[in-house]
């Protein structure tokens, strides 16, 4: 058996991979493939990519490409999520706020810095009209750090994955002000460079399994009532999701990956742009 990790975020967007390690699709090639769930999200993901402990990442597009500008030696191989991320803008249940405009000029909660939530904060504020020199954060790790610090009014605002965070506003802990959806796919497959050389045809193996799965994914009998039971979601909100959420079984486009550096150029996040070439890797 051929051991490889591979690092995610505990969301219903990688079900895909936990059936099929569970059914034992991975074994059948000769795959020991070994999940661990990642809650800090992608700012810690790049981490353990850039320092390989792991050998693959399911990551978020904008948050792998500044870390490869920054020289974390790993490639997209494969775009997974081929929809945007709805990002939900949150508060506080007793907090002040009212709209998205009400929160100019405070505090977001982000889970590590070059993390998604970092990163659309930005995108959110150019979205607003917002000076983004301006913007303060407050680093809070994961999701319960998130509710300490809205609760607690150490920081103002926190985006986070609309569906993961509807079980916290339903429960009246935190109130969506609205939406903000990435102007591109979501979620990538990563790879570090040292993978993607020595093991090639295991990592072909990898993207055929998950591919199998994620073309038929939404075709399986009952899907949604697993979803909703396994990720403690309301049954009609995993329907809502599942209309709006495609899956991916290409190689992203370099005509994407200019979209996403040229927006990151143009909010200061990242210094330089690199070849496409440089970013995703082709076979």
């Amino acid at each position: 058996m051929k051991k490889v990790r591979i690092i995610g975020v505990p969301e219903h967007f990688n079900l895909p991979w936990h059936m099929a390690i569970e059914e034992g699709a991975f074994e059948e090639r000769g795959i020991d493939l070994q999940w661990a769930e990642v809650p800090e999200g992608t700012g810690r993901m790049c981490q353990m990519l850039r320092s390989e402990e792991t050998d693959l990442a399911i990551i978020l597009t904008e948050g792998l490409v500044k870390s490869i500008t920054e020289g974390n030696p790993s490639k997209i191989v494969q775009e997974y999520i081929s929809t945007p991320l709805q990002w939900g803008i949150h508060v506080g249940a007793k907090s002040n706020y009212q709209t998205i405009a009400d929160l100019k000029g405070t505090k977001a909660a982000i889970s590590r810095l070059g993390s998604g939530s970092h990163l659309m904060a930005f995108v959110n504020a150019q979205n607003e009209g917002w000076s983004t020199d301006t913007l303060k954060f407050e680093i809070i790790n994961n999701l319960d750090g998130a509710v300490d610090a809205l609760t607690e009014s150490t920081a103002d605002y926190f985006m986070w994955e609309h569906f993961t965070t509807k079980p916290l506003v339903d429960n009246g802990i935190f109130r969506r002000l609205g939406d903000c959806p990435t102007p591109w796919p979501c979620f990538v497959v990563a790879a570090t460079q040292k993978f993607i050389t020595t093991e090639q045809d295991t990592l072909k193996h990898i993207l055929e399994v998950i591919n199998n799965y994620t073309l038929e994914f939404k075709q399986i009998p009952s899907i949604d009532r697993t979803l909703a039971n396994r990720y403690q979601q309301q049954l009609q909100d995993i329907q809502e999701w599942l209309k709006i959420t495609r899956w991916g079984q290409q190689q992203m486009s370099f005509q994407v990956i200019d979209r996403v550096q040229d927006t990151l150029i143009n909010l200061k996040l990242i210094n330089k742009k690199l070849k496409s070439e440089e970013i995703l890797q082709s076979f």
